[in-house]
């Protein structure tokens, strides 16, 4: 069994937990069930940068990352760096990650929220909405064609953005539909963990232009956006590579002010 097959597994157990403890009426009920949207998608387009940083505490490949850093500091650092988009990692057995670290991005900044999670259940898409979050991320790997299609039309009547993540041509291809905004693809492999920008570029030409084109893992250079860009690519996803230092707000702030002189 790789990584990824033992967090679906987990991750089953974990979503049935807490329907059982919070039911979606409950969700639908929040304070943040009814605020309006951002969309990252837009961001996106518009930017010369097309950063979307992360907060990540730890991962399956590197284990610890940062464990002292607070969610707050790191989304107003980052908003203040001028990124398009934040990603918050709410897996907690894998990476360290928690919803409430959603709510607490929400309360620091305006920026639009990818929640980066395993979602499995449609039951997460209504959580992420519940939390505050703007984007939900499906993972082509572990979902069937009709669950991509479900889980992004649900997305899309809830209003977030849907960024969908591929690692090779047969996902795809199992995966372009209407319903998604985003097509992002993941350098790494899951089952070896090695990563390769050269699989960005390989399944650039197969997304049709309607999509954003999202590159994410291994991405911890100014030249491998340089690299990237044209084959179009408008979106950058970085998880390690500000969560090491010290700030990442100020680690972006500068990333960002090379890449764009």
């Amino acid at each position: 069994m790789n990584i990824l097959d033992k967090i679906v597994r987990d991750k089953r157990k974990e979503v049935d937990l807490r329907k059982s403890l919070i039911p979606i009426r409950q969700l639908e009920h929040s304070v943040l069930f009814g605020r309006e949207t951002n969309s990252l998608t837009q961001n996106l387009r518009t930017s010369n940068s097309g950063i979307i940083a992360e907060h990540k505490r730890r991962s399956p490949s590197k284990s610890v990352i940062n464990q002292d850093l607070n969610v707050q500091d790191v989304a107003s650092g980052y908003e203040k760096s001028g990124v398009c988009g934040m990603s918050v990692l709410t897996d907690g057995k894998y990476f360290g990650g928690a919803l409430d670290d959603l709510l607490t991005a929400r309360a620091s900044c305006n920026l639009p929220l990818l929640r980066k999670e395993f979602i499995i259940n449609p039951y997460q898409i209504i959580e992420a909405k519940a939390y505050g979050a703007d984007v939900i991320l499906l993972i082509a790997a572990i979902l069937t064609r009709d669950e991509i299609k479900q889980f992004s039309e649900l997305a899309k009547s809830l209003n977030l953005d849907v960024l969908l993540e591929v690692h090779n041509e047969v996902e795809l291809q199992k995966s372009i539909m209407p319903s998604l905004d985003m097509l992002g693809v993941n350098n790494r492999n899951l089952k070896t963990f090695e990563v390769s920008l050269e699989t960005s570029k390989a399944l650039s030409k197969q997304i049709p232009n309607d999509f954003v084109k999202v590159s994410e893992s291994g991405i911890s250079s100014v030249e491998a956006i340089k690299e990237l860009q044209p084959y179009g690519y408008k979106g950058f996803l970085i998880g390690e590579n500000f969560m090491k230092t010290d700030n990442p707000g100020l680690s972006a702030t500068e990333f960002i002010k090379t890449l764009e002189s």
